[in-house]
């Protein structure tokens, strides 16, 4: 099986069965109960075996956030998140999409390279509202990164 064989399905019921997916995104289950009821979830399946999900919410006029977007490990880097990704902004044409994330290295140059610009920062969000200290890729997590594009 290959991404190509990525079968990506809006999931209207039981949205926390996919929490082991959620969960590699945004690291807070209680963090995801928050947008998880009003937010759409999107799930990517290869052979049957949900390997993608994205979550987006209608923010404002105009405005789609992307809340949570995550990928198996074993299956990152094939180019499934980015048909995710592009999967909810085909069906958010002419809006605005934007996302925050923490400034891991791989994540930036991911949402860079799929055409999002940097908007503003939130300081001290990952430090405000998460338990325990975030690090990844050696980069401890303090601020939220807004990202936007235009679809």
């Amino acid at each position: 099986m290959t991404a190509t064989d990525l079968v990506i399905e809006r999931v209207a019921s039981d949205k926390r069965r996919f929490m082991h997916l959620l969960i590699i995104g945004d690291e807070s289950e209680a963090m995801i109960d928050r947008y998880l009821g009003r937010g759409e979830l999107y799930a990517g399946f290869v052979g049957g075996t949900a390997v993608a999900v994205c979550v987006t919410t209608v923010e404002s006029e105009g405005v789609t956030e992307v809340k949570n977007l995550a990928v198996l490990p074993q299956w990152q880097g094939r180019g499934i998140g980015r048909r995710m990704l592009a999967h909810v902004e085909k069906l958010n044409a002419g809006r605005r999409m934007i996302l925050g994330t923490g400034e891991t290295p791989s994540t930036l140059r991911f949402y860079r390279s799929c055409g999002y610009v940097e908007s503003h920062r939130i300081p001290d969000f990952f430090t405000d509202n998460y338990p325990h200290p975030i690090v990844e890729e050696g980069v401890r997590l303090r601020d939220m990164i807004y990202f936007a594009k235009d679809v």
